[in-house]
């Protein structure tokens, strides 16, 4: 699998779908996804991988793909965009939360759905932002330092 392509991605009906190239065939690009659930785990679809088992001819082809699926197999209904304030930086993707006045954000790396996020609260969206752009900016001079 190649990275995923958060710039790409789509928030529908409680999920956000990451659409990926799968792989190539005479030199033409097939497109699988991955979907997050804006319940977590409690939903069957949460980190689940292509789960309408099609394939498509480009991302507008496979989001399309995955939008069907949701709509006929969805577990839950969503109450709003859960995934709204979310940003791709060095191809990983970030979510910020916001709940009770304070800012948290889920992080995950451009080859895996693992939330990688530090568990550090935060007072402004753009104080969590800043926050981790500097860690992912030292992560990546000292991975160049080696």
């Amino acid at each position: 699998m190649s990275r995923l392509l958060y710039e790409n991605s789509v928030s529908y009906k409680g999920y956000l779908i990451i659409p990926f190239v799968f792989g190539t065939a005479d030199n033409h690009e097939i497109y699988s996804y991955k979907l997050l659930a804006e319940i977590g785990h409690k939903s069957q679809f949460h980190k689940a991988d292509n789960p309408a088992k099609v394939y498509g001819s480009s991302i507008n082809n496979i989001v399309d793909i995955a939008k069907e699926h949701i709509e006929q197999h969805s577990d839950f209904v969503s109450q709003g965009d859960s995934f709204k304030s979310r940003y791709v930086y060095r191809h990983n993707l970030i979510i910020v939360f916001q709940e009770g006045g304070k800012y948290f954000y889920d992080h995950y790396p451009p080859e895996l759905l693992n939330n990688i996020a530090a568990p550090k609260l935060f007072t402004s969206e753009y104080e969590c932002l800043n926050w981790i752009q500097q860690g992912l900016l030292g992560r990546h001079i000292k991975q160049k330092a080696k």
